[in-house]
């Protein structure tokens, strides 16, 4: 036969207890969630964009900005503005924030475990020691504990998701930072290019009313000749200083104008940008893009950053509800501790120094005036806001496509009749002058040509600067690329 079992100690029987009820906390922590179960809202928007036909969503790469423009000086003020600008750093810092913050929040899943070595030196008199009365002269008793433990302090079982919620809640936020930085970089792309571009468009402007000014001061030093000669009349002469005057001032204006760009563009890029990276004139081929699909689906906001960023806010809000439901619901935390205790340093590794201590506590909120029903109703206030900021994100992206697409489709057509109209305005001032050196029509009509020839050569450079634009509007509106 067999050894028989003898029976376990009272003490172990109490630690084996304790542990197979901590074990069993352990399995049960988690098992609830009270958070509703997220489902992405229906896109509040028709599902294809303005003129395009009718597609399955749209899962297409999104093109980065170094293969999107073209333009190489361009890139090169992409490129440092990606490196210096100042908001794009506080977009990061912002990132480097909401993780740690989600770490510290998961961090608390997990009890937290203290330990260390500790010794406690006494000494008591002998009677109060003994008890009573000792004989007169007594010593006192001295007293020496030496301890090491570790143990847990106030773990909280997380039986109804609150702690994970928080947690989830952390993490969506460190999501939506990401976002944010990413929708960050993409409008700071936006931004170097359109004020690049504009740059460009100015310096072109100037340039036509510089040499207008130069072409209107030669025709004006001929008209003065002839009515010293007696040939044109003062009528002619006035006109003429028009001319010369409305150049003079434009190029004041737009020297000014350039002066600005360039302080708003080394801004935008956050450090100064040589002289050899600016453009000299309108940039009329700035990017690459080919021909979008005849299907386009404007599932493709559901990517853009600013659209993703609102999306995870939604889902932070979401469970945060979960996290403010289980506030209805008791609270466990256990606390625990084991170690070595002895009155010698020598006997405290002997096995009969071990201790352990095992302290489960449940609390229950009976009465809090309504505290927990205001924390439930604000949280699912805060989704409903969630809510609209995602559905309005997404509408804001929707107009911002069907904007530029709008435009896009007319673009090339108002390019093309503004070049045709220049083009005539031109001829018009080169036979409206011949005529006049004639004499056979009056400088009124030279004057009127030219005026009209100057604005649409204006007219012309802000055509050719809307339609390079345009391109990066497109950029932006459809979600970029990194």
């Amino acid at each position: 036969m067999g050894k028989p079992q003898m029976p376990s100690s009272p003490r172990g029987r109490r630690k084996s207890s304790a542990l197979t009820l901590a074990c069993a906390g352990l399995a049960l922590a988690g098992c609830i969630d009270l958070a509703p179960k997220y489902h992405r809202p229906a896109q509040p928007t028709p599902a294809t964009f303005p003129g395009t036909a009718a597609s399955a969503d749209d899962d297409r790469p999104l093109v980065g900005w170094r293969d999107f423009f073209a333009d190489a000086r361009l890139k090169a003020v992409i490129e440092q503005a990606v490196a210096n600008n100042r908001d794009l750093r506080i977009a990061i810092a912002n990132i480097a924030s909401a993780r740690a913050v989600y770490h510290v929040q998961r961090a608390a899943q997990f009890p937290t475990i203290t330990g260390g070595p500790s010794a406690t030196f006494a000494s008591v008199p002998a009677e109060v020691a003994a008890g009573g009365a000792v004989p007169q002269g007594a010593a006192s008793y001295s007293e020496h504990t030496y301890n090491l433990t570790a143990g847990v302090s106030a773990y909280q079982l997380d039986l109804f998701g609150k702690v994970r919620n928080l947690t989830r809640a952390a993490q969506d936020q460190f999501f939506a930072t990401q976002a944010a930085r990413d929708a960050a970089q993409i409008t700071l792309v936006s931004e170097v290019a359109a004020d690049y571009l504009t740059l460009g468009a100015d310096r072109a402007t100037l340039k036509i009313a510089q040499d207008t000014m130069t072409s209107g001061q030669a025709s004006l030093s001929v008209i003065q000749a002839r009515f010293d000669a007696g040939v044109d009349s003062g009528l002619d002469v006035a006109q003429a200083k028009q001319v010369v005057q409305q150049a003079r001032f434009d190029i004041a204006r737009l020297t000014t104008q350039i002066a600005q760009d360039r302080d708003a563009l080394d801004l935008v890029v956050g450090a100064p940008v040589s002289d050899d990276l600016l453009p000299a004139g309108v940039v009329d081929e700035p990017a690459v893009l080919g021909a979008l699909p005849a299907a386009v689906s404007s599932s493709v906001l559901r990517r853009r950053p600013d659209v993703v960023a609102a999306e995870d806010q939604l889902r932070a809000m979401n469970a945060n509800i979960g996290a403010a439901r289980a506030a209805f619901f008791p609270s466990i935390s256990l606390t625990g501790s084991g170690g070595l205790t002895s009155l010698a340093l020598s006997s405290l590794f002997k096995g009969a120094a071990a201790t352990w201590s095992f302290a489960p506590a449940v609390s229950q909120t009976i009465f809090d005036a309504g505290a927990n029903q205001g924390n439930l109703d604000y949280a699912k206030a805060q989704r409903d806001v969630a809510l609209a900021n995602y559905e309005k994100a997404i509408q804001a992206a929707f107009r911002d496509v069907a904007d530029a697409l709008a435009q896009r489709a007319t673009i090339d057509e108002q390019l093309s009749a503004q070049q045709a109209l220049t083009e005539a305005a031109n001829q018009d001032l080169t036979l409206s002058a011949a005529r006049f050196d004639r004499g056979s029509d009056t400088y009124l009509n030279v004057l009127i040509a030219r005026r009209t020839f100057y604005a649409s050569q204006q007219t012309l450079v802000a055509a050719r600067l809307a339609r390079a634009a345009n391109l990066v509007t497109l950029y932006t509106s459809l979600g970029g690329g990194l």
